[in-house]
């Protein structure tokens, strides 16, 4: 295999038009931070155009590889939906990686 090969940020082959690329999940206790503090910024009435509204949404998006706020909070409700799963069927340790299906 060669260097072009290969996906920068894994040691398998790049994937081809169509497939999955691997990413990086954010932890559930940091998703679920975010997804609290931009409802609640919603919620209290300072509107998708305050500076820290922009900044979550943005942080949003990047940390669930969306460009728009609602696939975003969609996405992120699905991942702590499967880690609270995770979590209900003991399928990690606290020393140790959970597994999110």
């Amino acid at each position: 295999m060669t260097q072009q090969d290969t996906h920068p940020f894994t040691t398998g082959p790049v994937p081809k038009d169509g497939e999955k690329r691997p990413m990086l999940m954010p932890h559930p206790a940091v998703l679920r931070k975010l997804v609290d503090e931009y409802e609640a910024l919603r919620e209290s009435g300072a509107g998708d155009r305050h500076p820290q509204a922009r900044d979550l949404a943005y942080t949003l998006c990047v940390s669930t590889g969306t460009r728009d706020v609602r696939h975003a909070l969609e996405t992120a409700r699905q991942w702590l939906d499967a880690a609270s799963a995770a979590d209900a069927a003991g399928r990690h340790t606290d020393d140790g990686p959970r597994v999110y299906a």
